[in-house]
């Protein structure tokens, strides 16, 4: 569907394609993805993932917390 530049200087790339009613959007270098039901709503949600991505995880959150999911 469409190919974006992050930013300038940087050659980060953002690739945007619709799957049924959604548009989802791709930080290639980072392989982070989120969708919206449009192109802007897909990229907003994309930018707050990054931020989450990219937020160092203090000590006092790496406690490992056992799975309960089967397939873990």
């Amino acid at each position: 569907m469409g190919v974006q530049s992050r930013g300038e200087s940087n050659g980060e790339t953002v690739t945007i394609t619709k799957e049924g009613r959604w548009y989802v959007a791709r930080d290639e270098s980072s392989g982070v993805a989120s969708q919206g039901e449009t192109k802007s709503e897909a990229l907003e949600n994309l930018a707050e993932a990054l931020e989450l991505h990219d937020r160092p995880v203090s000590e006092s959150d790496e406690t490992a917390e056992s799975s309960t999911a089967p397939w873990l």
